[in-house]
């Protein structure tokens, strides 16, 4: 009953949003996480941050939607800057696990431009999104999700590095409710419940 009123609710949310917003990768699935943990000092992880950055390659090797295997694609993280290079950090076992080569290639003041070669290049695709987490309410809204509906008050809490915002999208590039929520991963002994 629960999951009937979420997908109701997120229908409704999906919907109310203009269609401009709604127009996603079609066939598409974007997986998005903040960067892992980081030090007091330094540009890069904690020992924590390096710990679930290598916990992603088995959890993301094996991830399913609907008991279905996702085979990822593409891996984006944003660009370094001066002072993190953490969502390329946080993946890039993952991506040398599996050959692929992680993209930089878009920076904080660049969500606009980054959302539009989502929707463009990455149909059909599963893709795999590492960015800031001051960031990532803007960035889910430019992917068409209404980041109110995924994250407390629309904002991605500090403290938290456990979750994993999934957006299916349609063959027509709208929103799939039921493939729109956010998970939570428990790969660290540290992680909320």
């Amino acid at each position: 009953m629960r999951h009937i009123l979420i997908a109701i609710l997120l229908s409704a949310i999906t919907n109310a949003l203009p269609a401009s917003a709604q127009d996603g990768p079609k066939g598409a699935t974007l997986l998005i996480i903040r960067h892992a943990e980081k030090p007091l000092i330094d540009r890069g992880l904690s020992s924590s941050g390096n710990e679930r950055a290598k916990a992603y390659e088995r959890y993301f090797r094996t991830f399913s939607v609907n008991s279905k295997p996702l085979h990822i694609d593409k891996i984006f993280a944003a660009a370094d800057s001066s002072e993190s290079q953490r969502p390329r950090l946080t993946v890039a076992p993952l991506a040398k696990a599996m050959s692929l080569q992680t993209d930089t290639s878009f920076g904080n003041n660049q969500i606009p431009q980054f959302a539009e070669e989502i929707r463009s290049r990455q149909k059909n695709k599963t893709v795999l999104i590492c960015w800031r987490h001051h960031e990532l309410p803007g960035l889910i809204r430019a992917l068409g999700a209404n980041p109110e509906s995924l994250l407390p008050g629309g904002k991605w809490p500090d403290d938290t590095f456990d979750w994993v915002i999934q957006l299916t999208y349609d063959k027509d590039g709208r929103l799939i409710p039921s493939g729109t929520k956010r998970i939570s991963e428990h790969l660290l002994r540290s992680d909320s419940k």
